[in-house]
């Protein structure tokens, strides 16, 4: 911030925007691993991210998604999708590297160079942590 006379603000679409542009946080590469994330779940889901005419527990698919995983119900995601449902592998893979991407901490975020092994399913996908640790307890 001393070395230049450029201010930054919040860039970018509502509902793709990593939580650190609201926290004052530093601003990194990892932003855009979350917004990929995002996108990543859309596409996996067939709707957008925050959808309030749908409501309740649904409206918010970044928090949706990892309830659905805690819960072992990820399946629920795609409803009755019989084609994405078809390679529930590759769909379940998909699902998983969108919330790792999702994660508040940026730090807990993969590099996309590891999102990408994953995705092609060179690199193994994990257990995750919650990726809202900060929100939980304000979401019912």
């Amino acid at each position: 911030m001393d070395q230049s006379e450029t201010h930054t603000t919040i860039r970018g679409t509502k509902g793709y925007v990593a939580p650190e542009w609201y926290r004052n946080m530093p601003i990194t590469v990892k932003v855009d691993v979350f917004s990929f994330g995002v996108l990543l779940l859309e596409i996996s889901c067939c709707r957008k991210n925050v959808d309030m005419e749908i409501g309740g527990e649904r409206a918010i698919l970044t928090y949706w998604a990892y309830d659905c995983y805690e819960e072992g119900m990820l399946h629920v995601l795609v409803e009755n999708d019989a084609e994405a449902i078809s390679d529930w592998k590759k769909l379940e893979r998909f699902l998983i590297v969108a919330i790792w991407c999702i994660q508040e901490d940026p730090s807990l975020r993969p590099t996309m160079k590891k999102v990408m092994l994953m995705l092609e399913g060179i690199l193994e996908v994990t257990a995750l942590p919650c990726p809202h640790p900060f929100s939980t307890m304000g979401r019912s």
